[in-house]
């Protein structure tokens, strides 16, 4: 089944190029213009990649992104023009799983796009092959649902936060460096932001955890990486 992405841009031009560049690939590709657009758009159709830019009409792409984050776990890509640190930052905070910064090489987008696709897929071969639930002390993550709870109450997570806890929870004790973290649950094969790992430990620890700077389940180990502890 061809893959459904939406883009998102005010900029036509760009959104004429990405659609052609991605439509090449076989994808289908819809087009948004503005927050408020996008926001409608992705309601309707749970697409298996959002490209959006962060300086948007109507909404901003950070808005949309949270307001997106608040129904679906679609993947989203955020475009941004700025290049600052925090812009980046506060598009992940907001619940995206990666960023490009314009202006940015088409070949580089489709290959964070693919990128993503593939550990999707991968995901759902290996659920296929093992649906079980996995428990650690209060905390009960089912890989066939990709749903977690604690204490029988439900944490939303997003697709990346699950992938990232399933990994770590399946193996207890070990130590991922952020770069490993960054090339298995995001899929690079190219050197990444490293921050893009941080601060989705951040936020999974924010809903995870009692105490996110005491945590309890996804520790650190400073200098090296982060992994799982707790009661198995």
């Amino acid at each position: 089944m061809s893959k459904k992405i939406l883009v998102v841009d005010d900029e036509k031009l760009i959104v004429k190029g990405i659609k052609f560049s991605l439509q090449q690939e076989g994808w289908e590709v819809d087009c948004a213009y503005d927050g408020g657009e996008a926001l409608e758009m992705a309601k309707q159709t749970e697409y298996d990649m959002v490209l959006l830019d962060l300086m948007l009409p109507v909404y901003e792409g950070t808005a949309v992104c949270r307001m997106i984050r608040e129904f679906s776990n679609m993947p989203i890509i955020m475009l941004t023009a700025k290049n600052s640190d925090m812009d980046k930052i506060l598009g992940l905070e907001y619940g995206a799983d990666d960023y490009v910064t314009k202006p940015f090489n088409l070949l580089e987008v489709k290959a964070r796009i693919k990128a993503i696709m593939r550990r999707s897929a991968k995901q759902e071969k290996k659920e296929e092959e093992n649906t079980s639930r996995i428990i650690a002390g209060d905390l009960v993550l089912d890989r066939e649902s990709r749903t977690v709870a604690i204490s029988g109450k439900d944490i939303n997570l997003t697709a990346k936060e699950f992938d990232l806890l399933e990994l770590l929870l399946l193996n207890p004790g070990k130590v991922y460096s952020r770069e490993k973290l960054l090339n298995i649950v995001w899929g690079y094969e190219y050197p990444g932001d490293v921050r893009t790992v941080d601060v989705h430990v951040r936020r999974l620890r924010e809903k995870i955890e009692k105490t996110p700077s005491d945590p309890k389940y996804v520790q650190t180990k400073w200098g090296v990486g982060y992994y799982f502890k707790g009661q198995q």
